[in-house]
C-alpha cells in the first residue's frame, strides 16, 4: 500500500478524535454550560449535520482545486473550527465550533476515499479505504480515550486545544505525503450530480444512515449509561473507549478485507450482528463484564459496515464517484444526528439510559432489510444485462480513473 495513505490515516486521525472524544466529556461540557446532558448531546447532532451539509458543498467547491490543496484547505477549516471550540465563552458558541470543524469532515474523508482507490490496484480498493478509515479506528484507542482522560484531568478545554493540534500535524501530513495531481480537468458538477440518478446510490446512503446511525444511538449516551446503570466509575469510561476503538480497529480491518471478495455477504453479516449486539446491550449494561464486551463487539459490526458501504457507492457511481463517496461521508453522519437525537427523547422521556439501544437496533435492522433489497435490485440488473450472477450480489470490480 502507498505511504501516501498514511497522510489520509493522519488526517482521519484528528477528525476522528475530534467526533467521538465529545462523548467522553459529555458531562463535563454540560455541567460547565449548566444544560442537561440531552442538550449537550447537541454537540454530537450538529456537527453531524454540520458534516452531511458540508460533505456535498466543500466537495463541489473543491472541483475547482487539486485534491491535495483541497484536503489541506479541509484540515485547516478543521483547526479554526476546534480552536472555536476549546475558547468558546458560551454553549452556543462551542456548538458554532463544532459545526465549523465539522464542514472538513465530510469532504475529507468523500475525497479521501477517491483518493485512496486511485492508488491502488482495482481489487485492492476496499482495503486502501480501510487503510484511511484505519486513522479514525486508531483514534477511538488512542485519541478518544486519551483525550477523555484529559478532559476529566485538565478540563474538556484542553481536550480540544489538543485536537486542534492534531489538525495542524494533519495539515503537514498531507502537504508532505499525497502527490500533487494538478486540478482534474475532467470533473464535471453536473456529471458527480447526475451519479444520483442511480437508485443503488440512494439505497447505499440509506443503509449508511440506518446501520452506523444504530452505533451511535448507542455510543452518543456511553458516559451515563456506563455510569448510572452498570456501575463504573467516570475514569473507567476512558478504558471502555479503549475497547470500543479497538473493536473498530479491527472490525474496519475485516470490513475491508471481506468486502473486496464478497461484498454484500460481508455487509449482510455486520448489520445482522449489530442489530442483534445492540438488542442485547439493553440487558448486558447492567453488568460490567458483558457491557464491556458487548460494547466492543459494537464497535466491530458497526465500523465493519463503513468499508462494504463506502466500496458500494463508488462501484454504483464509478463515472463520477467524488460527490457520491462524500455525501456517503455526510450519511454516516446524518445517522448519527438521527440517532443522537432519538436517543435523547427516549431517555428525556423517562425510558432510561438503556433505551438508545433500542432505538439503534431497530435502525441498524431496517438498514440490513435495504441491503436486501439493494442486493435483489442488483441481481435483476446483471440479469437484464446478461451478466452471470453466481451466489451474493456484488458490484463488479470498477477502476475509478485518476483523471475524476
Amino acid at each position: 500500500m502507498p505511504l501516501a495513505l498514511l497522510a489520509l490515516a493522519i488526517g482521519a486521525f484528528g477528525i476522528g478524535t475530534t467526533e467521538f472524544v465529545i462523548m467522553g466529556v459529555l458531562p463535563q461540557v454540560a455541567g460547565d454550560f449548566g444544560v442537561t446532558i440531552p442538550t449537550a448531546g447537541w454537540l454530537v447532532s450538529g456537527y453531524a449535520l454540520g458534516v452531511v451539509i458540508g460533505a456535498p458543498l466543500l466537495t463541489v467547491l473543491g472541483t475547482k482545486v487539486s485534491r491535495k490543496k483541497m484536503l489541506m484547505a479541509l484540515m485547516a477549516l478543521f483547526v479554526v473550527g476546534n480552536t472555536l471550540s476549546a475558547l468558546a465563552p458560551t454553549f452556543g458558541l462551542m456548538l458554532a465550533g463544532r459545526v465549523v470543524a465539522s464542514l472538513a469532515h465530510g469532504a475529507f474523508f468523500g475525497i479521501g476515499s477517491v483518493v485512496a482507490a486511485d492508488l491502488v490496484a482495482p481489487q485492492k480498493k476496499a482495503s486502501a479505504i480501510s487503510l484511511m478509515f484505519m486513522g479514525l479506528t486508531v483514534a477511538n484507542i488512542v485519541g478518544v480515550p486519551g483525550g477523555t482522560y484529559i478532559g476529566q484531568a485538565a478540563g474538556w478545554r484542553v481536550t480540544f486545544l489538543i485536537v486542534a493540534a492534531l489538525g495542524i500535524i494533519g495539515f503537514l501530513g498531507v502537504a508532505r505525503l499525497i502527490p500533487e495531481t494538478g486540478r482534474p480537468e475532467s470533473v464535471s458538477v453536473r456529471r458527480e450530480f447526475a451519479a444520483f440518478k442511480n437508485v443503488q446510490v440512494w439505497l447505499a446512503m440509506a443503509m449508511t444512515v440506518l446501520g452506523y446511525g444504530g452505533v451511535f444511538a448507542a455510543i452518543t449516551y456511553i458516559t451515563p449509561m456506563m455510569t448510572e446503570v452498570a456501575g463504573f466509575t467516570e475514569g473507567a469510561v476512558t478504558w471502555l473507549l479503549v475497547l470500543f476503538g479497538i473493536g473498530m480497529f479491527l472490525g474496519n480491518l475485516l470490513g475491508g478485507r471481506f468486502a473486496d471478495r464478497r461484498l454484500m455477504p460481508m455487509l449482510f453479516t455486520a448489520l445482522a450482528g449489530l442489530s442483534a449486539s445492540l438488542l442485547l446491550f439493553t440487558a448486558t449494561a447492567h453488568d460490567k463484564v458483558l457491557a464491556a464486551i458487548t460494547l466492543s463487539l459494537i464497535g466491530a459490526l458497526g465500523f465493519a459496515t463503513v468499508p462494504p458501504l463506502q466500496k458500494w457507492v463508488l462501484d454504483q457511481a464509478s463515472a463520477a464517484p467524488t460527490l457520491a463517496s462524500a455525501a456517503n461521508i455526510g450519511a454516516f453522519n446524518l445517522g448519527n444526528a438521527l440517532a443522537a437525537w432519538l436517543g435523547g427523547i427516549v431517555i428525556t422521556a423517562g425510558l432510561g439510559y438503556t433505551s438508545p439501544n433500542w432505538v439503534g437496533a431497530i435502525l441498524s435492522a431496517t438498514a440490513l432489510v435495504l441491503a436486501f433489497i439493494a442486493a435483489a435490485l442488483d441481481r435483476r440488473t446483471r440479469r437484464a444485462s446478461g451478466q452471470v450472477v453466481t451466489g451474493a450480489a456484488q458490484p463488479a470490480p470498477v477502476q475509478v480513473p485518476a483523471s475524476h
